[in-house]
C-alpha cells in the first residue's frame, strides 16, 4: 500500500486506522504479515511525517513504513511522488518473484473501506489487472460545500454514472460488465507487479497521473475492473495537491454556479454513436486474423474519417486494441471538432435516462 502525502496530518490518523483494521469479506482479521504501508511524506510544513511514526510505534504488528524527503520544485508534485512510491512498490515485489502481487495507492486524506485489501484481491483472483475502487465523498465535507458547487457536483457524478452505463450496454468489456463505476484515481487504484512493469511504471506526467496510468492500462489491453466492492471515503477539500483533481473542479463549479453558467457536455446521440462505433471497430479486430472484408473496413473507416488503407494497415498489425483505438481516436476528434454541438448537463441526463430505458428493456 502506498501513500503519497503533503501536510496530511488532520486527516492520517483516521487514514492508517483503516489500513491497520483491515478485514476479510467475512469479517475475519486480515493477517498483518501479508501487506506493508509505505508513506512518502514530501515538502511537508506540518507533523505529518511523525503522526506516522507515533502510529507506527503504537501498532508494532502493522509493517508500517515513512519517508520524509523534500523535492525540488520539478518534481514537488503528487505525480512524482506517487511515481516513487509504486516505483519502490514494485521493485519490493519483483525482487520476491510475486508479479501478480498487487501496489494498492491511497491518499492521505482518504479511509478505505475496512474490506478494501480483501475486495481488491478478489478482484484480481477474478482475473483483473488492475482495479479502480468506488470514491466516496465524505458526508460532512460534501454537505459543507454551497448549494450551488454541491448541486454542480452531484450532477456530474450522476451523469458520469450514465455515461459508464451507456458504455457498458453498446461497447461491454466482458472484464468489466455492468454494474461498475466511473473512476479510476489514486485515491483507490491498484494493480498487479507484473502489469505495472509491462506498460513502463507511473507516466511522468504532472496531473492527473491517475488518469495517464489508467490509459496506459487501457492501451495494453489490461483487464481493468472498475469495482463496486472496492470503495474509499476521501475529504472534499478546496484546496488540493493535483492540478486537476477535485477541488480545481470544485472551485469551477463555484465560479460556474455564481455566474449562473451551464456545464455542457458531448450530446448523447453523439457519444452513443461513437459507442456504436467503437463496438464496430472492436468486431473488426478481433476478426483481423480472418482477413476482414474491405467493404467493412471501408464502411468503419468512412465513420471514423480516416483513409481505408490506413484502417486496414493498421488492423493488419499485431497491436492491442487499446492502442489501435487510441490512434483512430485523434482521428475522430479531429475531424468532429466543431461539428458535434454540446448540450447542457440536465439534459443531457435526461436524454440518457430515456434512452437507457430503452435498453434495458430491450436486454
Amino acid at each position: 500500500m502506498i501513500i503519497p502525502v503533503r501536510d496530511e496530518a488532520k486527516y492520517l490518523t483516521a487514514t492508517l486506522e483503516a489500513l491497520a483494521y483491515q478485514t476479510h469479506c467475512s469479517g475475519q482479521p486480515f493477517d498483518r504479515a501479508c501487506y506493508e504501508i509505505i508513506v512518502l511524506a514530501n515538502n511537508c510544513r506540518d507533523d505529518s511525517a511523525e503522526v506516522v511514526r507515533r502510529f507506527a510505534s503504537r501498532h508494532p504488528t502493522l509493517a508500517l513504513h515513512v519517508v520524509e524527503m523534500t523535492l525540488g520544485s520539478n518534481e514537488a508534485y503528487v505525480g512524482r511522488v506517487r511515481q516513487l512510491l509504486m516505483d519502490e512498490g514494485y521493485h519490493r515485489l519483483a525482487s520476491l518473484g510475486r508479479g501478480r502481487a498487487v501496489i494498492a495507492s491511497t491518499d492521505g486524506d482518504t479511509r478505505v473501506a475496512p474490506t478494501w485489501i480483501a475486495r481488491i484481491l478478489d478482484e484480481i483472483a477474478h482475473g483483473a489487472d488492475a482495479v479502480g475502487g468506488r470514491i466516496l465523498s465524505d458526508d460532512t465535507d460534501r454537505m459543507g460545500l454551497d448549494p450551488l458547487t454541491r448541486s454542480y457536483y452531484l450532477r456530474d457524478m450522476g451523469y458520469q454514472y450514465l455515461v459508464a452505463e451507456l458504455e457498458s450496454r453498446l461497447d461491454m468489456d466482458p472484464y468489466d460488465q455492468w454494474p461498475r463505476h466511473y473512476q479510476h484515481f489514486g485515491a483507490s487504484l491498484a494493480l498487479t507487479a507484473e502489469m505495472y512493469a509491462r506498460v513502463g511504471g507511473l507516466p511522468a506526467v504532472r496531473t492527473p497521473e491517475d488518469v495517464a496510468l489508467y490509459h496506459a492500462l487501457r492501451r495494453f489491453d489490461a483487464r481493468f475492473r472498475h469495482s463496486l466492492q472496492v470503495r474509499v471515503t476521501t475529504s472534499v477539500r478546496r484546496k488540493g495537491r493535483a492540478h486537476l483533481g477535485l477541488a480545481v473542479r470544485l472551485s469551477e463549479w463555484e465560479a460556474m454556479g455564481h455566474q449562473r453558467q451551464p456545464v455542457l457536455v458531448e450530446s448523447p446521440a453523439a457519444l452513443e454513436a461513437w459507442l456504436r462505433l467503437r463496438s464496430r471497430l472492436r468486431k473488426l479486430w478481433h476478426t483481423r486474423d480472418g482477413q476482414p472484408r474491405q467493404g467493412q473496413v471501408a464502411l468503419v473507416a468512412t465513420q471514423l474519417r480516416v483513409a481505408p488503407e490506413w484502417l486496414s494497415e493498421q488492423l493488419s498489425l499485431m497491436q492491442p486494441f487499446g492502442l489501435l483505438l487510441e490512434r483512430v481516436g485523434q482521428h475522430r476528434l479531429t475531424a468532429s471538432l466543431g461539428e458535434e454541438p454540446r448540450v447542457e448537463i440536465a439534459e443531457a441526463i435526461r436524454e440518457l435516462r430515456v434512452r437507457l430505458n430503452v435498453l434495458r428493456s430491450s436486454s
